[in-house]
């Protein structure tokens, strides 16, 4: 019995010295994992700088502060429709849930009068608050972080100027844990690390600058780069993604077989940020939102320097371009050569309503229309845009109608009439898939299903 007793004695000593054991090593992996967030949340505090040269240098910080926040097209969020400039609310919705725009303008308050601008350096260059508070990244600072002090100052300086709105900020309605800080500390810290953007010095200056504005300010790359299943983008940078409970799909500006740039002359490349359109492409969709509230306002020197970045940018080494083929949505040239997929049945129902609906305005062959100088229809023929194997765009514009922006270069721009009401999932899917196979095009077909979805769920 003693001899049980003592085995029994030392067995249970045995365990809890295992759990003790257990216990330590936990601890010190969440000690380890508490100071590893805490290094990763507190990276770079410090006031850097990283001068850019720029053709609004010169300006006073005031003007130069209103051009940089076109630039961001920060009233584009930061602004509900018929509300005070810059005074937030505006829903940004996630998968995650709703977030807030928030209220910028110099309301002690509700807004970030009581800020200095080490505050706001400290929200576009880390993404946090004046409390210290994290952001959600809703708020694109994996972008402006690239901004340097001089830039962030001048914004500042000019959100200051502004009338006070006394309107508060409306709260946010992401769902838990995704609201919690500390939620939002290891999504950081998983991937955001701050940093200014420092030139490339094999490069011209102009490229640096295009750079600097494309991956800064611009942050193109919050709606062309696909974002994993935490929201954060996934994959090569300007690579093109869905962008999140939109329904839109932006093309890869890298890529030569959906908007990469790289064989469009520099003019051109600039008369479709200016203008929204050219005789390559037109923007449509939520890049005619970002053209028409930034891109048109941009210098002609900015503009220059983003486009020899997206030229350089862009992959050149994808099939020929065809004679005469300007293309449809948000940038679009050349044909992607695809297995043709698509039924008979389908294709010639697709024919008929293409006849019916759609060749008056784009041509029998595809081939588009213009009038006097301007394309006011495009080519569906060879159009990088109707073969890319994502076709949400195109279920989109049949749907809800295509309208390039009003901007100053083009006031009266020629647009496509929506047919949500005059046409049902199976016509659409027919007549899409129809102008996917045919005049030389060889991508795969569209299901009745996949227009579904988007007529379901169209924002």
């Amino acid at each position: 019995m003693r001899q049980r007793a003592a085995e029994r004695q030392f067995s249970e000593t045995q365990t809890m010295k295992r759990a003790i054991r257990i216990a330590m090593v936990a601890a010190a992996l969440l000690v380890a994992a508490a100071i590893w967030l805490w290094h990763e949340n507190t990276q770079d505090e410090s006031p850097l700088e990283a001068p850019q040269a720029s053709n609004a240098a010169s300006l006073e910080p005031l003007a130069r502060g209103a051009y940089l926040a076109r630039v961001g097209n920060c009233a584009g969020c930061h602004t509900t429709r018929g509300g005070a400039a810059y005074a937030g609310g505006l829903s940004i919705n996630t998968p995650f849930g709703a977030v807030y725009a928030s209220n910028l303008t110099p309301d002690v308050a509700s807004g970030i009068g009581s800020w200095s601008s080490q505050d706001f350096w400290r929200a576009m260059h880390n993404g946090k608050s004046k409390s210290g508070r994290l952001l959600y990244p809703a708020f694109p600072y994996t972008n402006t972080t690239l901004l340097s002090r001089v830039d962030s100052d001048a914004l500042f300086a000019f959100l200051g100027s502004l009338a006070a709105a006394p309107q508060p900020n409306t709260p946010h309605t992401v769902r838990f844990p995704y609201n919690s800080q500390l939620a939002l500390a290891v999504w950081r810290a998983l991937y955001f690390k701050p940093g200014v953007y420092k030139n490339d010095a094999a490069q011209s200056a102009e490229f640096n600058r295009g750079a600097y504005l494309v991956g800064g300010l611009g942050h193109c790359s919050a709606c062309h780069a696909a974002r994993n299943a935490l929201g954060a983008t996934a994959g090569p940078d300007l690579a093109g993604g869905l962008i999140p409970l939109q329904n839109w799909y932006a093309p890869s500006l890298v890529s030569g077989a959906e908007a990469g740039l790289g064989d469009w002359k520099i003019e051109d490349i600039k008369t479709l940020f200016k203008t929204g359109v050219s005789d390559n492409a037109s923007v449509i969709g939520p890049m005619a939102e970002v053209v028409l509230g930034s891109t048109q306002h941009w210098s002609d020197a900015d503009l220059s320097a983003m486009a020899q970045y997206l030229k350089a940018m862009g992959n050149v080494a994808q099939a020929p371009r065809r004679a005469q083929e300007p293309a449809l949505s948000l940038m679009s040239a050349s044909p992607t050569v695809l297995p043709g997929l698509v039924p008979k049945a389908l294709a010639s129902q697709g024919a008929r309503l293409y006849e019916q609906h759609c060749a008056q305005c784009h041509g029998a062959g595809g081939m588009g229309q213009r009038v006097g100088d301007q394309l006011a229809y495009p080519a569906l023929a060879g159009n990088r845009a109707v073969v890319m194997p994502q076709a949400t765009n195109l279920v989109q514009i049949v749907l809800n109608g295509g309208y390039a922006p009003a901007t100053a270069g083009n006031p009266r721009p020629f647009g496509m009439p929506p047919y949500v009401l005059t046409l049902n999932d199976t016509e659409i899917a027919s007549v899409l898939s129809h102008i996917r196979s045919a005049w030389g095009n060889q991508a795969s077909g569209v299901s009745a299903l996949d227009v579904n979805r988007v007529r379901a769920n169209p924002r």
